[in-house]
């Protein structure tokens, strides 16, 4: 009884969060300080943490711990730093090359808010998918990787609305967006798997999104 609880609250969180955030993606288009800063923690981490209130489990139950501390951080600069060059991908995808000469972010402040949004969207987006998806999964199926491919599946669903309605993609960029954020989503919830934290994965996110957000 308790098992089918979990299982049940885990799926009307992401259904929550798919229909939510797709229909946001189709209605409007906000600024991205709004979006990653505002709306995102309400929609994304308001259900989680009401969830665990109803749960009566705390913070550590979805990874925010400062044990393997150190173990995270190498994890996630190390394996971060391969991500990276996807996100270049990424963006080379989105904009059909680089402009590496005319930067966005002029000022230190600027850089600043865009390190600030990144940081907050990976916060967000790794507490909800590999914080408590993954982690409920895995602890309902016993299987790391059986967790894992479903809330990748997932994750990477989650991301297709933005595709049509805000990058307006062609099929054949869509397809590989979406791929790459299926490998990424693979390699976050490995590396939570590994430390129990959802440190390294927030700093793999960053890493991953960083080169997209300097650039565009």
């Amino acid at each position: 009884m308790k098992s089918k609880i979990e299982f049940k609250r885990v799926t009307l969180l992401y259904v929550f969060i798919f229909l939510v955030w797709g229909f946001y993606r189709f209605l409007f288009r906000l600024p991205d300080e709004i979006e990653e800063l505002i709306l995102k923690p309400i929609i994304w981490l308001g259900p989680v943490l009401f969830l665990l209130w109803r749960e009566g489990k705390s913070l550590d139950s979805i990874g925010w711990s400062t044990k393997n501390l150190f173990k995270s951080l190498y994890l996630g600069i190390g394996l971060g730093i391969f991500f990276a060059f996807e996100g270049l991908l990424t963006h080379w995808l989105k904009y059909q090359g680089f402009s590496f000469v005319n930067l966005q972010y002029q000022t230190l402040s600027a850089l600043l808010v865009a390190l600030g949004v990144s940081l907050v969207t990976a916060i967000a987006e790794e507490t909800t998918f590999r914080g408590y998806i993954f982690n409920r999964l895995w602890h309902l199926l016993g299987n790391e990787w059986a967790a894992n491919l479903i809330t990748t599946f997932g994750w990477a669903l989650v991301h297709l609305p933005i595709t049509f309605f805000v990058f307006h993609y062609t099929f054949e960029q869509m397809v590989t967006f979406l791929v790459l954020v299926f490998i990424f989503g693979l390699a976050s919830a490995f590396i939570f798997a590994r430390t129990k934290t959802i440190t390294a994965s927030i700093l793999l996110h960053v890493f991953w999104a960083w080169p997209i957000i300097l650039f565009r």
